[in-house]
């Protein structure tokens, strides 16, 4: 099985983004140390699918962006060669799907944290200032980028109600527009490009970051009976 993968650098700190299993992602001080990250990320992004596995797993470099960005935060702006496609209904309404079954499952993930407040990860500091460290705070930083997306492709949406309503409110809003399958490219904040495809992948990309740092954390604060492995993390060794 090919996983074609779109790499973004600044120097040796690399994102490694799979385009053709959407939201899937390593990183890695290196280029080489997140190609080796990639099989397990894809055989946990399968079985959170529900798909079947398979074991032979060739990763491809199909495109390339170099950053100034602080890739080691997971701060990205790419814009993949295949988001600029436009999108066939049933391919939009598969991406959708999958896009609300991240926040059904991130939304699952949450509510099962015992305290919602409580954490023993130490404070740290990135470019957008204190990382989260309780569920509460990492569940309402990865909710509140609904409008933010959305927005830039000129969706007027917002984030209230949980982040699986809010979410499914923008996907609402965005089918008002006509030809929104078109995938137009829009030039958003910081002069960074935006497609529907984009914001469809990069909310199944972020929950998968926060998915895994909530579900990390609760480990190291409750144990490992504590939370259900929704997004099946069990292989993930970031």
């Amino acid at each position: 099985m090919k996983v074609n993968c779109v790499w973004e650098h600044n120097g040796d700190d690399t994102i490694l983004y799979s385009s053709n299993f959407v939201g899937a992602f390593t990183r890695g001080k290196s280029r080489s140390e997140a190609i080796q990250k990639m099989p397990s990320e894809i055989m946990s992004y399968l079985k959170w699918k529900g798909d079947l596995i398979s074991d032979i797993l060739e990763s491809e470099i199909i495109q390339e962006k170099a950053s100034e960005l602080t890739i080691s935060d997971a701060d990205s702006d790419v814009l993949f060669d295949e988001e600029k496609k436009p999108l066939r209904l049933a391919e939009y309404e598969a991406l959708k799907a999958l896009a609300m079954k991240s926040a059904n499952d991130f939304l699952t993930l949450y509510q099962a944290i015992p305290n919602k407040d409580k954490s023993v990860l130490p404070v740290r500091t990135t470019f957008y200032g204190e990382i989260p460290r309780t569920a509460r705070e990492m569940y309402e930083h990865t909710k509140n980028v609904n409008a933010y997306y959305f927005r830039e492709i000129g969706v007027q949406a917002d984030n209230n109600g949980t982040i699986e309503e809010c979410r499914n409110h923008g996907f609402e809003l965005l089918e008002q527009k006509q030809n929104f399958l078109e995938n137009k490219v829009y030039l958003g904040s910081y002069d960074e490009e935006w497609s529907l495809r984009k914001v469809l992948r990069r909310f199944i990309w972020h929950d998968r970051i926060h998915a895994k740092a909530m579900y990390r954390m609760a480990l190291k604060t409750f144990g490992k009976d504590a939370v259900p492995n929704v997004f099946s993390f069990c292989v993930v060794k970031e």
